[in-house]
């Protein structure tokens, strides 16, 4: 099971408050560009994808490109803005053998249950070579986020999600083979603190949502505070972790 439901109420909250807007994601773009190197006609399995803000994002960027998206979710997938939408998760993806030229995974790679299993099953619809693209908050990489900032209870819930070298074990044992990749990618995540604050929404963030009550309450006191000298944008980095 994933670390939280995503019922209704945690797939409204992400909806409404996690997408990020073309400026946020230009580098993004710069790096799929890099790795991916797409084409008209290059499929691409995007796994964990919510509400479609990437596999819309991918289709805009890239004409020609072919976004397969799963999503195992019920609440997400009657959110979700993209079609074709199909009902899977990692352990059992809906997909022929070697039938993607690539796969990507955002905030994903924490909700996994057993990263082996995930890994042999990404090899085996992944055709030989191709990129695997996980975007993601990593064990002990938590400095370059800004909500941990406000939330440094929230710390001890993101060092319970994998590592990257135990992603990257996890890959190389199911048959990747070339070394693994992994960068920070920077985001505009809000166009300041105080949009921050306004639009936080506690469900939309599994790290929040594992915290206690009164964690959270001083978390937010922290931020809003914050915001009332703060007056830039907010910007994070997200590390990818690409694996071949």
């Amino acid at each position: 099971m994933a670390r939280i439901a995503y019922h209704d109420t945690d797939a409204e909250a992400f909806a409404a408050t996690r997408h990020l807007t073309d400026d946020g994601l230009t580098a993004w773009r710069s790096a799929v560009t890099r790795h991916l190197a797409p084409r008209p006609g290059t499929r691409l399995l995007d796994l964990g994808a919510g509400t479609g803000s990437w596999a819309r994002a991918f289709t805009s960027w890239f004409p020609g490109l072919d976004v397969v998206a799963v999503e195992p979710s019920a609440a997400m997938r009657a959110r979700c803005a993209f079609a074709p939408l199909v009902a899977g998760d990692a352990g059992h993806l809906p997909l022929a053998t070697g039938s993607v030229d690539g796969a990507w995974l955002s905030t994903v790679v924490h909700h996994v249950p057993d990263l082996a299993a995930a890994a042999r099953e990404l090899r085996r619809v992944v055709r030989p070579g191709a990129p695997v693209l996980i975007r993601s908050a990593f064990a002990g990489r938590h400095a370059a986020i800004t909500l941990f900032r406000y939330f440094p209870e929230a710390v001890r819930v993101l060092d319970t999600f994998p590592s990257v070298t135990e992603v990257e074990a996890a890959f190389l044992g199911a048959g990747f083979t070339a070394a693994a990749v992994v960068e920070q990618v920077p985001q505009v995540t809000a166009p300041s603190l105080r949009e921050a604050a306004a639009g936080l929404r506690r469900e939309a963030h599994t790290p929040l949502q594992l915290i206690t009550d009164a964690e959270y309450v001083a978390g937010v006191r922290r931020l809003r505070e914050a915001a009332r000298v703060d007056t830039g944008p907010v910007v994070d980095a997200l590390d990818l972790l690409v694996l071949r």
